[in-house]
């Protein structure tokens, strides 16, 4: 684009944002402003309009009602002084609903009109679009981020470029490293990486390595090894992917495993193996919103009073435990990973990065942009430091078990009453154990080494502020990744992409479609938990809508449909680069996070794939999941045994 033509268009922008209603406040009344509306300066079709009303302290108690320009009633009740009254989610419509009326009283005390821009509802999803094509197309994750954040805060601020810039970052990066979560997360793994620290300079991580050499002397048994480490930590997906990734590391780089196929393993072995254990920090989760779900069911027109009865008496978690045999995406994964390693396979950009490792010529693309620091005196032991496993090895396993432990221990305290295990971590804060154990591993890494005088207190801290020093570029992508999720939930995108279910599907194609749409959202918003609280509590009531009285809370359609949620929500996060779990993957690995993300898509869309056509399709039509699982395995080895190929396949080896 030109310098004239940029600035074209934002004369152009900027004109139109002078037509739109300012985001922020417009005021009614006769002789005196008597209410204060907050309203969106831009309304995007097929989602909600938040809507809030504020009465001026001086002014008694009044009725309103806000209506469309149709006369359709959106909401009435009483305004009282001071108080702000808001409506969160307005369905009002398309663009012939505005402009929004507010009548206050009895319509004669005031009124004023709400008319903001009107744009089509596809929008919401373009700074999720724009942003993660940027990042493929020329490899640079932050810039690309924040282009799609400005891009968002653009719709969000009328399409005034000046405020939209100031809104990323007060109204969207601020606010997305103060959520309580967020920074629990950033802590959790700077504490992790800052033992990963103590470990490296005490010789703890180095004689990790020395140890398991005898054992992971081939590419394939490193990454076997870190294969089997992705299936032990199934409690939790965060630490799964930061223990296995920064304790196998050092491992997979002497063998030469490429960096991209090390964080490969650790992104699509800790989601799916979290997903589908029955004690882990998932499960309450969803058990949650399965009950919420059921319930939904169960109230809505149409359902009979026996089916209703047969909903609400449903145990969620045996929803959830019978569900698992349709959760195919994330078991194929599973198997996959699994496959890869056997065959010692690759395909597409993979092959290319496991062939560029092997022969020498780097773990890493040249000029990669690691997530993590490597290189220099950060990781490696001080000078006469023994290469001690167990300086390693024992502040792992205090994170683990610490981590175990304090999630069973939060759990029993809140369900206030004996459970089971999978009730108990269900109600437990992972958050909070996830604290508890990283610090307790910091803990004991710093004290070991103090107390074999390896290092002294301060080069102890010194080590640990280095290995946090050494993630601060994961952070900041971190960051910003939560900040465009922000971005489109604020415009609404996973609310109009859960839209396009509405209308009338063939009942047996419902798991396939509710899978592609879960996976939409996932990849758009970088969440699989939010995926899931939006369309679980809607998929319920619609395969009970669609499948008729027959449908119950353990029939095919029900578990098939909703183990699709789950399994496109995990699909989605594996392949959107603003999904944190991906972040922290290349985070862990050591790897540049948009060559995790172009190198680990190809596999997820081939699982993905398998899933809906061998799976997700034939179980709604009554074949059985194990054929399907069969003919998933069989034929994810013949793409791989007449597709991929090993590394001696090259041209240069034959």
């Amino acid at each position: 684009m030109t310098a004239k033509a940029f600035a074209s268009l934002l004369v152009l922008a900027t004109s139109m944002a002078s037509i739109a209603a300012t985001p922020g406040f417009a005021r009614t009344g006769q002789d005196q402003p008597v209410v204060e509306v907050r309203a969106p300066a831009i309304a995007l079709t097929g989602t909600g309009t938040d809507v809030g009303l504020t009465l001026a302290e001086d002014q008694p108690a009044t009725a309103f009602r806000l209506t469309t320009a149709d006369g359709r009633e959106l909401a009435s009740g009483v305004l009282e002084p001071g108080v702000e009254t808001s409506f969160d989610n307005l369905q009002v419509g398309d663009s012939d609903a505005f402009p929004l009326a507010l009548a206050l009283g009895d319509g004669s005390s005031g009124t004023v009109s709400i008319d903001p821009m009107v744009l089509p509802g596809w929008l919401s999803l373009v700074p999720a679009l724009v942003a993660i094509a940027l990042a493929l197309a020329f490899k640079e994750v932050v810039v690309s981020l924040f282009f799609g954040v400005w891009f968002g805060s653009l719709l969000f601020a009328g399409l005034n470029p000046i405020a939209a810039t100031f809104r990323s970052i007060d109204t969207f990066v601020v606010p997305a490293l103060a959520d309580p979560d967020h920074a629990a997360i950033i802590v959790f793994s700077a504490l992790l990486l800052g033992m990963v620290g103590v470990m490296g300079r005490n010789g703890g991580t180095l004689g990790i390595v020395e140890a398991l050499s005898p054992l992971a002397t081939t590419p394939r048994r490193a990454q076997f090894a870190a294969y089997l480490g992705g299936l032990a930590i199934f409690f939790d997906d965060y630490s799964n992917t930061l223990i296995v990734g920064n304790t196998m590391r050092p491992i997979t780089d002497r063998m030469k495993v490429s960096r991209e196929k090390l964080a490969y393993i650790v992104d699509s072995t800790a989601a799916p193996v979290a997903s589908i254990m029955f004690v882990s920090t998932w499960v309450g989760y969803q058990i949650g919103l399965i009950g919420d779900g059921l319930e939904a069911a169960a109230a809505q027109p149409g359902t009979t009073p026996e089916q209703a009865a047969e909903l609400l008496a449903a145990s969620p978690f045996n929803v959830f435990i019978q569900s698992i045999p349709f959760l195919f995406y994330p078991i194929l994964a599973l198997v996959m990973v699994g496959l890869i390693i056997w065959t010692q396979r690759d395909f597409g950009p993979m092959w290319r990065a496991e062939n560029r490792a092997s022969r020498g010529e780097g773990l890493h693309r040249p000029d990669a942009m690691l997530l993590v620091d490597t290189k220099g005196d950060v990781m490696k032991p001080v000078e006469g430091a023994p290469h001690r496993w167990l300086n390693a090895a024992v502040p792992v396993l205090t994170v683990f078990f610490v981590v175990v432990i304090g999630l069973y221990v939060d759990g029993r305290a809140a369900l206030g009453q004996p459970g089971t295990l999978s009730e108990i971590y269900g109600e437990a804060d992972p958050y909070a154990a996830l604290l508890w154990g990283s610090l307790s591993g910091v803990l004991v890494a710093i004290g070991m080494s103090v107390a074999q005088r390896i290092l002294t207190l301060k080069q102890s801290v010194g080590a640990m502020l280095g290995g946090i020093q050494a993630t601060l570029l994961a952070f900041l992508v971190l960051i910003l990744a939560w900040s465009l999720g922000e971005v489109t939930e604020v415009l609404g995108a996973a609310e109009y992409l859960a839209g396009l279910l509405s209308g009338n599907l063939p009942v047996e194609l419902l798991p396939a479609l509710v899978f592609l749409m879960a996976a939409a959202i996932a990849f758009a918003t970088g969440t699989s938990w939010a995926t899931m609280a939006i369309l679980i509590p809607l998929v319920i009531p619609l395969a009970v809508a669609l499948g008729g009285p027959q449908t119950g809370a353990t029939s095919t359609l029900m578990l098939g449909t909703l183990s699709s949620v789950l399994a496109g929500s995990i699909w989605g996060d594996h392949c959107s680069p603003i999904s944190d779990t991906t972040v922290l993957s290349s985070m862990a690995s050591a790897c540049d996070h948009v060559d995790h993300v172009r190198t680990q898509m190809p596999y997820a869309l081939l699982v993905g794939v398998i899933g809906i056509t061998l799976g997700d399709i034939p179980t709604a039509y009554g074949m059985s999941p194990v054929i399907s699982y069969a003919l998933g395995v069989t034929l994810i080895f013949l793409v791989l045994r007449f597709i991929g190929r090993r590394d001696m396949d090259s041209p240069q080896f034959s």
